[in-house]
C-alpha cells in the first residue's frame, strides 16, 4: 500500500501533471507536495484550493439528496492553458483531505486524470 510520497510520484506520472499535493482542507496546509505549483508556490495553491473546496462542502446545493453529509468527489476548474482537479479522499474517520493535481490542458486528459486520481485516493486510504 502506497504512502503520500509514493501516491504523489504516481500522479506524476499522469499525462499532462505539472504539479501534485495532498491537502488538508480545513486548514489549507499542504501534507505533501510534487513537481511544480501555479505561480511556482505550492502552499498558496494549497490555501487557495482549499478555500474552493471549504465553499463548496459548506453548501447544500452540492449535498446527496437526504444524506447526512455530501459525498462530494471531485472538483474541476477549468482555466486557460490548465486544469486543475480536486479529489477528495474519503477515510473511515473524519475526512479532511483531498489530491489536488494541476494540469497542462495542452497535454492531459481530463478524464483519464480523473480516473487515475480516484484510484490513487483509493489507494491512499488503504494504506
Amino acid at each position: 500500500m502506497p504512502g503520500i510520497d509514493q501516491v504523489l510520484a504516481q500522479a506524476m506520472g499522469i499525462p499532462g501533471v505539472l504539479g501534485a499535493g495532498l491537502i488538508d482542507w480545513t486548514s489549507g496546509l499542504t501534507l505533501g507536495t510534487a513537481g511544480q505549483a501555479p505561480h511556482g508556490d505550492h502552499d498558496a495553491a494549497a490555501a487557495d484550493t482549499a478555500e474552493v473546496v471549504q465553499a463548496v462542502a459548506r453548501n447544500a446545493t452540492f449535498d446527496a439528496a437526504g444524506a447526512a453529509t455530501p459525498d462530494l468527489e471531485d472538483l474541476i476548474i477549468t482555466a486557460a492553458g490548465s486544469y486543475h482537479l480536486i479529489r477528495f479522499v474519503h477515510t473511515a474517520f473524519d475526512s479532511q483531505t483531498y489530491l489536488y493535481l494541476w494540469l497542462d490542458r495542452a497535454q492531459a486528459n481530463l478524464a483519464v486524470a480523473r480516473m487515475r486520481l480516484r484510484d490513487l485516493a483509493a489507494g491512499l486510504v488503504a494504506s
